[in-house]
């Protein structure tokens, strides 16, 4: 395999043919270095071999036994075979079960030992694990105390993929070379890229996975961090639009309600940014307005986009998603039509002959506001005159993504909303090329939404309750953490952290396909959907629709309602297994409720008994206040929550960066170090221009899409 590198097709490795190819191509890997990146998802931890006499049932466990019988197959019924055996160990003996796995009577023979991964059952008093994994056992030779466990899809297996993946690092990682200057590495503590990739799909300890995932996390929050850096100094290079002074009295005496004190002192905030020129000079504006969900930072960006359009310069507003653009446009359209200011939507369910004309509009001058997804930052989208960029970053755009919108017009000033409060700590760390203008207020006559805590045995009164809601008027979504069996479930994982390396026992996670048909048995008579990230952007947008307009009276959906659309008649939110979601998170999916003038709640609901889990669940009963919340989630749980991502959910909205380790990283001192390393990796080299830094200039490019050779 010497002529193999990392750019080689998939197709080169041995025993990879068209058939396995296509196979891999359906998880993103299409050459030799997308596997040596296809990570586990997680690891079953099989090294802690105890005696069957010390099982407990159902948390899976590893037993190392001896073939006591051979294997005797039966027909249950028409499709369904089992295959049973007994194995021993020097405590007491195990009936092993397999269903529809007639070969195995070719693997395991009277003597033989092997090692068993499984959940230990009592059937009929009898001890029985069933379908357990598997390793022949040979005295002298270890087996592996980590298994990777990884995505899979139709016609392969975890194991097919961890051998072409042990393929893939045997032939690039000798020439694997370092992106991360050396002494960044040493000055950090920090193992090899080599030591890393290795230890992270096979590691040989705890320690060796703990060290392997912080350092792939500190290069994610190193490149995110550069990007964040290297997109300040490239601001630098430009002047400012410079705005027209104006009353905004003429809108503010259209809104239909008076405005906080927090969004006046934002909207001053704005005004001083772009029509106030310091010394004489004007640096383009780079603000982001952050706070909750249904706080008023629309309204703030609304009085930019004024600003703007009454000082003759177009605006270009970027959500992550159709629906949000389809809502921001109905919502502003009417209001600045009023106004005399013309807005247009683009986003990828646009016709051809629509996207032509609004596109023209916009190279003349037309248009005043558009509103769009990742359309917007398309080739053909070219504008008379942008003055003003607005992303909404519920999910967090990539730092390259917003470059490319920036682009249309260098000095353009910059406007961002986030409806994720963030610790000031990591505020200075995260939009440190940002001014940061916080809402603190909400808006006058919302009421508060009241939180529960409760377990499985308050099912039965939980759907009363949905009943209950339904019929005084009122809707509901139930957010589950799974869109389908399977996934994150059975097996013993890794938690979700760097830290802490232990078997974990699954909590029957609720998964949005099965819990929908759950629901449909219980409450026959409401109407019931469901919703996740996989579905097609025009069905997501059907099944919303008819939630919105009252259709559809609960909503079963993964994460993707963080970036729903304003539905004032919803008032019940309720989170199953939610020990799995960060605080901030939780605040987010309660921030969907209580939008309009019902009474609203939030139920969480978890059999979780760990003490960290119980802490953080009572935090966010008691406490309402999102930057408190952001605060006590840094505490508990570190600074991964706020770079989380959700593969389920497809939450990699239109290219964004996309964490991997980051989003699983407890440890705050890391995230520290790699803001502080990226600080000092600019400031000597603002362009990345140096020989040692060329590694992290094409790994920012191929993260983010910036290239630093603009800087000069």
């Amino acid at each position: 395999m010497d002529n193999i590198t990392r750019e080689s097709p998939v197709l080169m490795l041995p025993g990879v043919g068209k058939a396995r190819a296509s196979q891999l191509e359906r998880l993103g890997i299409k050459t030799v270095n997308d596997l040596v990146y296809f990570f586990p998802r997680a690891y079953e931890c099989r090294g802690n071999v105890r005696q069957l006499s010390r099982f407990e049932p159902d948390i899976p466990g590893s037993f190392l036994l001896t073939v006591a019988t051979e294997v005797h197959s039966s027909n249950i019924r028409r499709g369904l075979t089992i295959s049973k055996f007994r194995a021993f160990d020097d405590s007491g003996s195990a009936e092993i079960v397999f269903f529809n796995c007639p070969f195995i009577k070719d693997v395991f023979h009277v003597g033989a030992v092997f090692r068993f991964f499984g959940k230990p059952v009592l059937s009929k008093n009898k001890l029985q694990l069933q379908n357990p994994r598997y390793e022949a056992y040979v005295e002298g030779i270890p087996l592996p105390d980590y298994v990777p466990i990884y995505h899979l899809t139709v016609g392969i297996t975890s194991k097919q993929i961890e051998k072409l993946v042990r393929a893939a690092i045997e032939a690039v990682l000798p020439s694997l070379t370092d992106p991360l200057p050396e002494d960044v590495r040493l000055k950090y503590n920090l193992p090899s890229l080599s030591y890393a990739v290795m230890n992270a799909h096979f590691p040989d300890s705890d320690e060796a996975l703990k060290k392997s995932l912080a350092r792939l996390a500190f290069d994610e929050m190193l490149t995110f961090a550069l990007g964040i850096s290297i997109s300040r100094e490239r601001r630098r290079l430009f002047d400012g639009i410079p705005f027209s002074p104006c009353s905004l009295t003429p809108l503010t005496e259209k809104l239909p309600y008076e405005l906080t004190g927090s969004q006046k002192s934002v909207i001053n905030d704005i005004y001083r940014d772009t029509v106030l020129a310091k010394d004489g000079r004007l640096s383009p504006m780079t603000r982001i307005i952050v706070g909750d969900v249904g706080s008023g930072k629309t309204v703030c960006a609304t009085a930019a986009i004024y600003i703007a359009a009454r000082s003759g310069y177009q605006t270009a507003l970027m959500v992550p998603t159709e629906i949000l653009a389809r809502q921001h446009y109905q919502d502003m359209r009417g209001l600045l039509s009023e106004l005399g200011i013309r807005t247009e939507l683009l986003i990828g369910a646009t016709t051809q002959k629509e996207k032509k004309r609004i596109m023209s509009l916009l190279e003349s001058g037309e248009v005043d506001l558009v509103i769009g997804t990742h359309a917007l930052i398309s080739d053909k989208v070219s504008f008379k005159n942008l003055g003003l960029v607005v992303t909404d970053e519920q999910h967090r755009f990539g730092v390259g993504e917003r470059a490319r919108l920036k682009d249309k017009s260098q000095n353009a000033h910059m406007l961002v909303m986030s409806a994720t409060p963030i610790p000031r700590t990591l505020a200075l760390a995260m939009y440190g090329d940002l001014d940061v203008s916080r809402i603190t207020e909400m808006p006058k006559g919302r009421e508060r939404v009241d939180t529960f805590v409760v377990n499985e045995g308050y099912r039965a009164r939980l759907n009363d309750f949905i009943k209950k809601q339904v019929a005084l008027g009122g809707q509901c979504y139930i957010v589950c953490p799974s869109i389908e069996p399977g996934e994150d479930g059975a097996e013993a994982v890794v938690p979700n952290s760097l830290a802490s390396l232990v078997n974990t026992r699954s909590l029957n996670l609720k998964n949005a396909l099965e819990y929908t048909e759950e629901l449909r048995l219980a409450l026959p008579t409401l109407k019931i959907e469901t919703l996740h990230g996989r579905m097609r952007s025009s069905e997501k947008d059907e099944i919303m629709a008819r939630f919105i307009c009252g259709e559809c009276n609960v909503l079963v959906s993964t994460t993707v309602i963080e970036v729903g659309v304003n539905v004032p008649n919803a008032s019940l939110m309720i989170v199953e297994n939610a020990e799995r979601f960060g605080l901030s998170q939780l605040h987010q999916l309660r921030g969907r409720v209580g939008r309009g003038k019902r009474k609203s709640y939030c139920v969480l609901v978890s059999d979780s008994t760990s003490e960290r889990a119980v802490a953080r669940l009572e935090a966010m009963r008691t406490t309402y206040d999102g930057y408190e919340i952001a605060e006590k989630d840094l505490a508990l749980r570190g600074p991964g929550d706020f770079f989380s991502t959700n593969s389920n959910d497809n939450i990699r909205q239109s290219g964004g960066f996309e964490f991997k380790f980051a989003s699983i990283c407890d440890d705050a001192t890391l995230f520290e170090s790699a803001f502080a390393a990226a600080k000092d990796i600019v400031s000597r080299d603002p362009a990345l221009s140096l020989d040692e830094n060329k590694g992290l200039r094409e790994e920012l490019l191929r993260m983010t899409g910036i290239n630093t050779s603009l800087i000069s």
